[in-house]
């Protein structure tokens, strides 16, 4: 083969390798998607039914962007061979785009560190460190001195749009192509976009008044260092560079002067007449009042809130406009003056405000003259007045809103999952930007509600907050709505993107055909050609911001001597705004930038508002996921902050905070509710208060533990489980803490389980009951000390606390002593008797001491010589007189240090005797009760089935067999004590018996004589006691003392006295006495005066009768107690027989001493009852 010098030969060869090349790679490009479709396949089997549904928002593991994005420069867009139109759209194209530029810089990296400046990690009130504002300046100024760089960049793009527009709006200069009748609006756009964003700047940095401040504290460091470098470790040269920045960036930026900065400049210095090329002054107005008039429809409406924004940038272009020409059009000022009644103010960023009003009056010249001094005054009234309205209205907007919203919804579920036809993708797309604008005006119609709030410093009410909450909510409930539903918006969008490229295309074949019908040739006709297949060019790609830009600017160009009529000019502007909308952007991209919630952080002290709300009426509980979501809008913001030493410091305090706020608002509070409602369910029997549903109103308070777990940067919280938990912890500390009301707190943890759902945790507390007061082994080891403070009643068998340094009594009673007997078990039962038994031996020894002293024995004998003597006139009643007189007579003997006679402290000793009976009998119930508990499993108490001899029979293992044998011991234990038990009363009156009735105790006969004036005594004493349960100091009261009654009982068996007693007739004297005086009382002896006859009594004599009788009904009542209790106690040892020397129940050795108590016997009572 010949070799040749033809280049077209190497081209065949490069074309020939790059098809061989591209088909390698188409092959596996195929196979790739075929691997991938399988897979797709797989995972749709898999998923089955599951694959519909959508995962939470909060937890976006893979997320799905719409919006296109190409690398195709503008050269290769705007290519025509018109060579003057391709330069002049390249070159106003490339501006616009560089300003789009700039506007997303300046939103991602100077508004939120600005904005969240002076935002402390530390709790409020705190004060910082020392230093740790210089600091905070010292981390921002690479930020401020990357945006005094980015200020200047916007000041040299501001004025190259300027100075390009000029050059084709020149008369003086030649033409660059004939403009005369080009309105180049989108540029005009553009402009105030980013004057917008400098008006933006200025406001956030002047609304910052902690960057002002430590501004200045930071100039005064340095100036302190400048003095003294050395102390700091500066060098001098190393100041003055410092010292320049910082007076550069208080010049432009600190003062908030960047966009006077911008106006001032000069734009005459390139030569191309600006000031005064009145060509230019011309369009630059006209085109002022083109973007106003489409602006100010639109104003009152809420949901176009770019609209508002794009006013804003408007406003500073009118002001550039005057400051370039100094030509005032006083009527186009006075129509957006006069704006501020529909739009009161706008939300730049945040916090940060806007009003039309102040804006002219603080950047236009006072010169001027164009506002005089009542125009501030009535905006500001308007202002107020606007807000009022608004205020009074806000509940109806609120259902409004709702009502749209929920509608909405429907729709959105309702809607083909297919777009079958173009009425359907109509239909969708109408759904959708119904939607959107539904976002739009809920954040606008809170932000502005909030801010205007702040600015006037008027004060919220309970009602607005909860509807300005309730509208948050609802923003983010339709976003959430377009994420569930994304799959399909993003197919649907897609189409609708296509659709609207079509009728585009198709309204610029029609406009092309009216241009190409004139068959006279001009530039301006060759322009518009030019233009109109840039648009078609543009239109025929993805839908990216850079291809609108274009396709704008070149209708722009193309729409000369009206080539489109208006309707259909208006047309293809909302067709683009749609191609933005759904393409450029993506409906799902915007409706998540404009449901961003992030201006509710410098309101967050609604927060606790709105939960309270909440708690009160938890109808719409649902909606706390969409607040929590709202309320991690800023982090986005907070994690962009400079002036901290991380961003995650200023997040963490802020997580927080709302988790504070969380708790202390909403899920305590609905703890103590569930709690209460529990209480007062389980207590219903109190009848506590009325619980009608009919009546009084009941919260459903499932709707709030129904909620899934709440997500707030990266932790959950779920009410249910916190609920859990705390009604967990509540039950098992105070169960612990009251063991007795375990019942009622098991009872309510079950109806908490029935009513709310909530799994609640078993306590695992010990299984015995240890509701037992005082342990049996702590009242066996100080036997002398209980029967001294307790007090024993008799009919309830329970001992009360005679006294407490406490507000309550401590009290002992059946159950206590059973449970205690189940804890230690039944051997404790014949150990308590015995040391029973030792402690009355030694109370028995006092006992025989008195009755031998002389002084009472003499008296005693005395007094039963003087009742025999005379006992029929006495009708064989042993005489009240004479039982009082001893009484009475025995002081005489001497009185204790407290006041007390030896009678008093006889009276005691018998007390303490008969508590200790009293005790005994209660331990002997308590073992019965123990064991009638444990035998309560048995099914038959007459035939129990020997496991001993069933084992034997099966042939089971040694070790099983000896289990049974102490299986059937237990069980015939429990059956015989369950059945019978131990007569331990029986038991002690044995023990001591013989040696109370020995010849050798004959001092102890006379015990039934003191007994009169016992009784006298004890009544007496307890008359006084009771008293003093009414009285203020209650030292000393009791309302029962029945130990007296069972020592009487007690001991009279011992002496087997009781025919001896009954022969007293003694409460048949006491009731005789009592009757007595009754009648006396009643019937007094009539006085006679020798000057008139019987006369009415006197009254404060007759109050003196009722008071003695009040006092006799008193006394005769106790005495009524003392016989019952005493007939009672006497019933517990009348059927025991006599006691008998060679007893065989039970062996004990008598006593060798003279006194009783002095014996020492060789075996406890209890010693064979084991």
């Amino acid at each position: 083969m010949a070799l040749t010098d033809d280049p077209n030969d190497f081209e065949e060869v490069d074309q020939g390798s790059a098809k061989l090349v591209g088909e390698i790679h188409l092959k596996k490009y195929v196979k790739y998607m075929g691997q991938y479709t399988q897979q797709l396949a797989d995972i749709e089997g898999v998923l089955g039914s599951e694959q519909g549904h959508i995962w939470d928002q909060s937890l976006n593991p893979v997320c799905l962007q719409t919006f296109p994005e190409e690398k195709v420069a503008l050269p290769q867009l705007i290519k025509t061979e018109n060579k003057v139109l391709n330069k002049v759209l390249i070159a106003l194209s490339a501006l616009c785009v560089e300003i789009n530029v700039l506007e997303n810089e300046a939103v991602t990296e100077f508004y939120d560190p600005i904005l969240f400046y002076g935002e402390t990690a530390s709790e409020d009130g705190e004060k910082p460190k020392e230093g740790e504002e210089q600091l905070g300046i010292g981390r921002m100024l690479p930020l401020l001195q990357k945006l005094s760089c980015f200020g200047q960049r916007c000041r040299e793009v501001v004025k190259n749009v300027i100075q390009q527009l000029a050059a084709l709006h020149n008369k003086s200069m030649p033409k660059v192509m004939d403009a005369s009748h080009v309105h180049l609006t989108p540029v005009y756009e553009h402009l105030c976009n980013l004057l917008r964003v400098l008006v933006t700047i200025d406001q956030i940095i002047l609304s910052n008044s902690m960057l002002t401040n430590h501004w200045t504290m930071y100039k005064m460091t340095i100036k302190s260092v400048h003095h003294n470098p050395s102390a700091y470790g500066v060098a001098q040269d190393q100041l003055k560079p410092l010292e320049k920045l910082v007076s550069h960036l208080e010049k432009r930026i600190i003062n908030g002067q960047m966009t006077q900065f911008c106006f001032g400049q000069d734009f005459d210095d390139s030569g191309i007449p600006v000031a005064k090329n009145s060509c230019f002054t011309e369009e630059f107005s006209l085109n002022i009042k083109i973007i106003l008039s489409r602006l100010e429809p639109k104003l009152a409406d809420p949901a176009q809130t770019e609209h508002h924004l794009q006013f804003v940038g408007l406003c500073a272009l009118f002001t550039l406009h005057y400051l370039i020409f100094r030509n005032l059009d006083r009527k186009l000022f006075r129509q957006m003056w006069d704006s501020y009644k529909k739009l009161p103010c706008v939300t730049l960023a945040g916090h940060v405000t806007w009003f039309v009003d102040e804006y002219f009056a603080d950047n236009l010249p006072k010169t001027c003259k164009a506002v005089d001094s009542k125009m501030p005054d009535q905006a500001v009234q308007s202002r107020g007045v606007w807000l009022s309205g608004k205020v009074q209205a806000i509940q109806r907007e609120c259902q409004g809103y709702y009502a749209s919203v929920n509608t909405w919804m429907v729709k959105m579920l309702s809607s083909p999952q297919q777009d079958a036809s173009l009425e359907d993708l109509a239909t969708q797309s109408k759904v959708y930007i119904e939607g959107y604008r539904l976002i739009c005006g809920l954040r606008n119609t809170v932000e502005t509600l909030l801010n205007l709030h702040v600015v006037t410093n008027k004060p919220m009410t309970v009602n607005e907050v909860t509807c300005l909450c309730r509208m948050v909510t609802m923003c983010k409930a339709v976003s959430d709505t377009f994420f569930r539903h994304s799959m399909r918006v993003s197919t649907c969008g897609m189409h609708i993107v296509q659709h609207q490229q079509f009728q585009v295309l198709t309204l610029l074949q029609v406009a092309k055909k009216r241009v190409t019908s004139d068959r006279k040739y001009s530039d301006r006709k060759l322009d518009m050609l030019s233009s109109i297949m840039i648009c078609e060019n543009c239109i025929n790609g993805s839908p990216t911001t850079q291809r609108l830009v274009v396709t704008k600017l070149a209708l722009s160009i193309a729409n000369q001597s009206k080539m489109l009529r208006d309707d259909e000019h208006a047309a293809l502007l909302s067709k683009f705004e749609k191609i933005q909308i759904f393409g450029s952007i993506g409906i799902l991209r915007a409706s998540r930038a404009a449901s961003d919630q992030s201006a509710f952080y410098w309101h967050r002290a609604l927060l606790t508002n709105y939960l309270e709300g909440l708690c009160q009426n938890p109808v719409d509980a649902s909606s706390l996921h969409h607040m929590f979501a709202a309320l991690e809008d800023c982090v986005v913001g907070m994690k962009r902050s400079k002036h901290l030493s991380s961003p995650q410091l200023l997040v963490d305090a802020y997580k927080e905070v709302v988790h504070r706020s969380l708790r202390h608002h909403l899920l305590d509070k609905i703890c103590k509710e569930i709690e209460n409602d529990l209480r007062l369910s389980v207590h219903t029997h109190l009848k506590l208060n009325d619980r009608n549903p009919f009546k009084s109103s009941i919260k459903s308070l499932r709707q709030l533990l129904s909620l899934e777990p709440l997500k707030f940067l990266g932790s959950f919280i779920s009410p249910k489980d916190y609920v859990t938990h705390y009604l967990d912890q509540t039950f098992y500390n105070l169960t612990t803490v009251a063991l007795h009301d375990w019942r009622t707190y098991g009872q309510m943890r079950n109806l908490a389980a029935q009513r709310y759902q909530l799994e609640m945790q078993e306590v695992h507390l010990p299984n015995q009951q240890l509701e037992q007061g005082l342990d049996v082994l702590e009242i066996m080891r100080n036997i002398h000390v209980f029967v001294s403070k307790y007090l024993y009643n008799l009919n309830n068998q329970i001992f009360v606390e005679q006294s407490s340094n406490n507000k309550h009594l401590n009290t002992i009673n059946i159950r206590h002593i059973a449970n205690s007997i189940r804890t230690h078990g039944t051997g404790i039962m014949n150990t308590t008797v015995n040391f029973t038994f030792q402690f009355l031996k030694q109370k028995f020894f006092i006992f025989s001491q008195f009755l031998f002293d002389e002084h009472i024995k003499s008296r005693l004998i005395k007094d039963m010589r003087h009742f025999r003597e005379n006992r029929e006139g006495f009708n064989q009643q042993y005489p009240y007189e004479r039982a009082d007189r001893f009484n009475r007579g025995i002081r005489k003997l001497g009185l204790s240090p407290d006041g007390s006679s030896f009678l008093d402290q006889f009276r005691l000793l018998i007390s303490h005797i008969g508590n200790a009976m009293g005790y005994i009998r209660m331990v002997r119930s308590g073992g019965l009760h123990c064991c009638s508990n444990a035998i309560s499993f048995v099914p038959d108490l007459e035939d129990i089935v020997c496991f001993g001899d069933l084992a034997k029979e099966e042939d089971i293992s040694p070790e099983v067999n000896t289990a049974f044998a102490h299986l059937d011991a237990v069980l015939g234990s429990l059956v015989k004590h369950s059945a019978e038990g131990s007569d331990y009363l029986g038991m002690l009156v044995d023990v001591f018996a013989p040696e109370f009735r020995s010849s050798k105790n004959m001092h102890l006969r006379n015990f039934y004589a003191i007994i009169p004036p016992l009784t006298i005594n004890f009544v007496e004493h307890t008359i006084s006691c009771k008293e003093k349960m009414s009285k203020k100091n209650k030292v000393g009261a009791s309302f029962t003392d029945d130990g007296f009654a069972m020592g009487l009982a007690y001991i009279l068996k011992l002496l087997d006295q009781y025919t001896e007693f009954d022969s007293l007739h003694w409460f048949q004297s006491v009731r005789r006495k009592h009757a007595d005086d009754i009648r006396q009382q009643a019937n007094p002896a009539p006085k006679q005066s020798r000057k008139q006859g019987i006369q009415d009594e006197d009254e404060k004599l007759q109050q003196t009768r009722s008071l003695a009788l009040k006092r006799i009904n008193i006394y005769q009542r106790e005495f009524e107690l003392l016989y019952f209790s005493l007939s009672s106690a006497r019933i517990f040892f009348r059927a025991e027989a006599a006691p008998k020397s060679d007893s065989t129940d039970t062996e004990v050795s008598k006593p060798t001493s003279e006194e009783p108590v002095d014996a020492k016997a060789s075996s406890s009572p209890a010693s064979t009852t084991a």
